[in-house]
Protein backbone atom coordinates (compact mmCIF):
# COMPACT_ATOMS: atom_id res chain seq x y z
CA UNK A 1 0.00 0.00 0.00
CA UNK A 2 1.37 3.39 -1.03
CA UNK A 3 2.71 5.51 1.86
CA UNK A 4 0.48 8.51 1.08
CA UNK A 5 -2.64 6.36 1.40
CA UNK A 6 -1.43 5.08 4.76
CA UNK A 7 -0.79 8.61 5.99
CA UNK A 8 -4.25 9.77 4.93
CA UNK A 9 -5.99 6.86 6.66
CA UNK A 10 -3.91 7.34 9.79
CA UNK A 11 -4.62 11.09 9.88
CA UNK A 12 -8.33 10.39 9.57
CA UNK A 13 -8.28 8.30 12.74
CA UNK A 14 -6.82 11.18 14.73
CA UNK A 15 -8.79 13.92 12.97
CA UNK A 16 -12.12 12.17 13.54
CA UNK A 17 -11.41 12.11 17.28
CA UNK A 18 -10.49 15.80 17.24
CA UNK A 19 -13.69 16.67 15.35
CA UNK A 20 -15.79 14.58 17.75
CA UNK A 21 -14.28 16.28 20.81
CA UNK A 22 -14.91 19.70 19.29
CA UNK A 23 -18.52 18.81 18.44
CA UNK A 24 -19.16 17.49 21.96
CA UNK A 25 -17.78 20.75 23.40
CA UNK A 26 -20.42 22.75 21.52
CA UNK A 27 -17.85 25.46 20.83
CA UNK A 28 -16.03 26.60 17.72
CA UNK A 29 -12.41 25.49 17.51
CA UNK A 30 -10.11 25.62 14.49
CA UNK A 31 -7.95 22.57 13.88
CA UNK A 32 -4.98 21.98 11.62
CA UNK A 33 -2.19 19.43 11.28
CA UNK A 34 1.12 21.24 11.82
CA UNK A 35 3.58 18.34 11.49
CA UNK A 36 3.53 14.65 10.71
CA UNK A 37 6.03 11.81 11.16
CA UNK A 38 5.76 8.24 9.94
CA UNK A 39 7.67 5.09 10.74
CA UNK A 40 7.01 2.13 8.44
CA UNK A 41 7.82 -1.19 10.08
CA UNK A 42 6.52 -3.73 7.55
CA UNK A 43 5.24 -3.72 3.97
CA UNK A 44 1.52 -2.94 4.07
CA UNK A 45 -0.45 -5.46 2.01
CA UNK A 46 -4.05 -6.59 2.23
CA UNK A 47 -6.48 -4.91 4.57
CA UNK A 48 -4.84 -2.47 6.96
CA UNK A 49 -6.67 -1.11 10.00
CA UNK A 50 -5.62 2.19 11.51
CA UNK A 51 -6.37 3.10 15.11
CA UNK A 52 -5.75 5.97 17.47
CA UNK A 53 -6.37 5.24 21.14
CA UNK A 54 -5.79 8.73 22.50
CA UNK A 55 -9.37 9.99 22.56
CA UNK A 56 -9.15 11.06 26.21
CA UNK A 57 -5.99 13.10 25.57
CA UNK A 58 -7.65 14.75 22.57
CA UNK A 59 -10.72 15.64 24.65
CA UNK A 60 -8.49 17.19 27.32
CA UNK A 61 -6.59 19.19 24.68
CA UNK A 62 -9.83 20.56 23.19
CA UNK A 63 -10.87 21.66 26.68
CA UNK A 64 -7.44 23.24 27.17
CA UNK A 65 -7.75 25.10 23.86
CA UNK A 66 -11.11 26.48 24.96
CA UNK A 67 -9.58 27.83 28.19
CA UNK A 68 -6.74 29.75 26.57
CA UNK A 69 -6.70 32.55 24.02
CA UNK A 70 -3.55 31.16 22.49
CA UNK A 71 -3.49 28.17 20.22
CA UNK A 72 -2.15 24.88 21.54
CA UNK A 73 -0.30 22.03 19.87
CA UNK A 74 -0.06 18.37 20.79
CA UNK A 75 1.04 15.06 19.26
CA UNK A 76 -1.12 11.98 18.82
CA UNK A 77 -0.33 8.59 17.28
CA UNK A 78 -2.17 6.25 14.95
CA UNK A 79 -1.03 2.68 14.37
CA UNK A 80 -1.51 0.68 11.19
CA UNK A 81 -2.15 -3.05 11.68
CA UNK A 82 -2.40 -5.74 8.99
CA UNK A 83 -4.72 -8.76 8.84
CA UNK A 84 -2.21 -10.89 10.77
CA UNK A 85 -2.15 -8.39 13.63
CA UNK A 86 1.31 -7.08 12.79
CA UNK A 87 2.07 -3.38 13.01
CA UNK A 88 2.92 -1.94 9.59
CA UNK A 89 3.60 1.58 10.79
CA UNK A 90 3.31 4.33 13.35
CA UNK A 91 1.95 7.73 12.31
CA UNK A 92 2.37 10.77 14.56
CA UNK A 93 0.44 13.98 13.97
CA UNK A 94 0.97 17.33 15.63
CA UNK A 95 -2.39 19.05 15.81
CA UNK A 96 -2.96 22.74 16.46
CA UNK A 97 -6.18 23.91 18.07
CA UNK A 98 -7.41 27.43 18.68
CA UNK A 99 -10.74 28.51 20.08
CA UNK A 100 -12.71 30.85 17.84
CA UNK A 101 -13.91 33.70 20.03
Amino acid sequence: MYFAVQNMAAELTTGALVMKAIKVSGKKVSMLVLNQKSQFTKKATGTITFKCEQGQLIKEKVEEALQTKDGITFWVRSEGIDEQGDTVGFFDFEWTLKAKL
